[in-house]
């Protein structure tokens, strides 16, 4: 079978979550499929997601859980192809899996299981696969789109684009979906980093000491908040309710986080009525962890008993402890990053088939496209997805 020139029903460029999901389904319905990647291997970012078992869905995937310019273009994949049409696909499969917090479903086992059983799907449906292979050039002739890489030039009538967003670039990521998308005339909103460890510079940076130190918070950006922990590290601000406020945040705007979220606005002042003769230190221990409070109260600069602070004094702290603003330097960027806000935009693509609206044939899904979904398992939810919907389409 000669490489050059081949032509195929679909070629994918891509073999992550939705560009295998998208091939599969394709195979599945008797087109031939050909998936191109750079890597040795499919499924790189898969298998080391979830502390390598693979948080692959949520049960809780609405499309108030992602972000796009267009709030609604998700509702038509997800309510298509739902978690809950992936779990039964994982149990097909005898994958046991657990619920962690939040509604987030991880493998028991190792995410090698989801990469295997989407394999054995491919295989199912005779997909093909070519690694190792640098796409050169991607063109659209009268014979469909051309495809030329290092092993070869390929002609598919349709062409799926499913090579994700710049995030973890040394698993290989690049920006090659919005080149391309650029190329035939798509429009790409800007992108930047999401679901990122914030930096913390200047006078924030005694919080750098508490490497380490985990505690549940409540963060604020704008008008958007998440309830999950906290956690500062020599560099700054991680965490799952970080990285979830991540997503949210620009450059120069500030965060809010409440660190004492299960107390009242009034808590100090009742506890200098009950316990006049207490230390803020040691009321502050009882609902954080000793190395945070000292930090905290030394920022605060009350280290006395409660008695001997005016009520002034305590209302302007229990006000600053449920409403602590940071304002973070940056962000880790793409190389920490687990995803990208932004993308190829939405007002390029149809909802139902992910199919661009101007070069018939072109299809873009995952993460190259201008949707984010929350940390927990919303983002692989979106891959399977919009997967389906390209690969029942083309």
């Amino acid at each position: 079978m000669a490489d050059k020139n081949f032509n195929y029903d679909v070629i994918v460029l891509g073999a992550g979550g939705a560009g295998l999901m998208c091939a599969l389904t394709a195979g599945q319905r008797g087109k031939s499929v050909l998936v191109i990647d750079h890597a040795d291997q499919p499924g790189k970012k898969i298998l080391i997601s979830g502390g390598g078992r693979c948080n692959f869905t949520n049960t809780g995937t609405v499309a108030s859980r992602f972000i796009s310019q267009n709030p609604h273009f998700v509702k038509s994949a997800i309510g298509r192809y739902t978690q809950h049409d992936l779990i039964d696909l994982v149990n097909r499969h005898g994958i046991t899996w657990h619920e962690k917090t939040l509604g987030q479903l991880f493998c028991d086992g190792s995410a090698k299981q989801i990469v295997r059983m989407l394999m054995d799907e491919c295989e199912a449906g005779k997909v093909s696969f070519k690694f190792r292979a640098t796409v050169l050039e991607v063109s659209n002739g009268n014979d469909g789109l051309s495809v030329r890489t290092s092993k070869g030039t390929f002609v598919g009538n349709s062409l799926v684009v499913a090579t994700g967003g710049p995030s973890i670039p040394k698993m290989g990521a690049t920006g090659f979906a919005y080149d391309l998308a650029r190329q035939f005339g798509l429009k790409v909103v800007e992108p930047r980093p999401a679901l990122v460890p914030f930096t913390l510079g200047g006078d924030e940076a005694l919080f750098k000491d508490l490497s380490g130190v985990a505690t549940p918070t409540i963060v604020h950006c704008g008008k958007t908040s998440f309830r999950e922990a906290s956690l500062f590290t020599h560099k700054g601000l991680p965490g799952p309710a970080i990285l979830q406020i991540s997503s949210y945040w620009k450059h120069g705007e500030t965060i809010e986080v409440d660190f004492l979220p299960d107390q009242s606005k009034e808590f100090l002042l009742t506890s200098k009525r009950s316990a006049p003769k207490s230390r803020l230190e040691t009321v502050l221990n009882e609902h954080l962890p000793n190395r945070l409070t000292g930090v905290l109260v030394e920022n605060l600069g009350l280290e006395k008993v409660l008695v001997e602070c005016s009520d002034k004094q305590i209302i302007a702290a229990q006000n600053k402890l449920k409403n602590w603003v940071f304002s973070p330097n940056g962000t880790e960027g793409f190389a920490k990053a687990e995803v990208t806000v932004g993308g190829v935009s939405t007002a390029e693509l149809s909802s139902k088939t992910m199919e661009s609206r101007c070069v018939p044939g072109l299809y873009i899904i995952g993460e190259a496209v201008d949707v984010t979904g929350w940390l927990g398992g919303y983002n692989f939810q979106w891959a399977w997805s919009s997967g389906v919907a390209a690969g029942q389409a083309v």
